[in-house]
């Protein structure tokens, strides 16, 4: 597949407030007269995938306002240029155990062995469950959460599906499904508390503006750094995830809609080992080959 796609980015100017534009190399081209919103975007693009792309495109080549991308590194503040989450009105939806390496995982951190998770990982219904609104999604450069409650926490670092209304695939993202180990493996029932809460989730940097039956062919990496020194680095190839994108987008689908579009992290096969935990202040950074990097710092919520 290629990865020369436009990249599709949300960012906040003080005084105009969220913007879209394309960024092409170290440069953003705002396209936002075109596009006043993503789930304009999202919606324009029912049954019209490559038509809306191509418009994109135009709308790039064509922009009067472009600037350097370094203007958004900032951290989110209303009085200064920042990078914003891909995402509007969508729902952040993740699936789980589509790695064999998430699977052993769950299997490890199950306070009852983990069968579930073994019978989930072979059955022909995947696991998908709902992990965040817009308002617990932050951006490249943003805060990410642990839970107060929790004594074990880490990244999952996931490639992610952006998804139209007519659930076409519109390209791919980066996502981090913060997660709680010890609650969830205490029992899988309670898997919402173990992914749902302030800042849960991360996005970014941006959109690649893809459309595929097949996985983009990448590598995701994660970097985790404590006080300056690296203290867990991990990678994967997408072409260990287990289930296809067809098959995740039609069970996300089924008896649901998604009238602003959707997003859908595809599991994670990097985990780091029992004894790791993250801290408040960590940095963590996830990249995947043709998308960028995205960065974040953990704090406690």
């Amino acid at each position: 597949m290629m990865t020369d796609a436009p990249i599709l980015i949300r960012y906040h100017q003080p005084g105009t407030g969220a913007g879209l534009g394309v960024l092409r190399g170290e440069t953003v081209h705002d396209i936002s007269d075109c596009f006043p919103s993503l789930a304009a975007l999202f919606r324009a693009s029912l049954n019209n995938v490559a038509g809306v792309i191509a418009a994109v495109e135009r709308a790039a080549a064509d922009a009067l306002r472009r600037f350097p991308a370094s203007q958004l590194d900032n951290a989110p503040a209303s009085t200064l240029p920042h990078w914003l989450p891909p995402l509007d009105e969508q729902e952040v939806w993740a699936a789980g155990v589509t790695y064999m390496r998430s699977r052993e995982a769950r299997q490890e951190e199950a306070s009852d062995g983990g069968d579930v998770y073994a019978r989930v990982y072979d059955a022909p219904r995947p696991e998908i469950f709902y992990k965040a609104s817009a308002k617990n999604t932050v951006g490249h450069l943003g805060h990410v959460g642990i839970r107060s409650d929790s004594a074990w926490n880490v990244p999952e670092p996931e490639l992610g599906l952006a998804i139209n209304p007519a659930m076409e695939l519109l390209g791919f993202t980066i996502g981090n499904d913060m997660s709680s180990r010890d609650i969830e493996g205490a029992n899988p029932l309670y898997l919402p508390q173990a992914k749902l809460y302030a800042a849960s989730c991360a996005l970014g940097p941006g959109i690649l503006l893809a459309p595929s039956d097949q996985w983009l062919a990448a590598t995701i990496r994660l970097d985790i750094a404590r006080a300056g020194e690296a203290v867990f680095s991990g990678a994967i190839s997408t072409d260990q995830i287990k289930r296809g994108i067809a098959e995740l987008i039609d069970y996300l689908g089924r008896s649901n809609s998604y009238p602003d579009g959707v997003f859908l992290l595809t599991g994670t096969g990097i985990v780091p080992p029992a004894e790791f935990t993250l801290l408040p202040g960590d940095e963590v950074r996830i990249g995947i080959d043709g998308i960028g990097s995205l960065k974040n710092w953990v704090i406690g919520v």
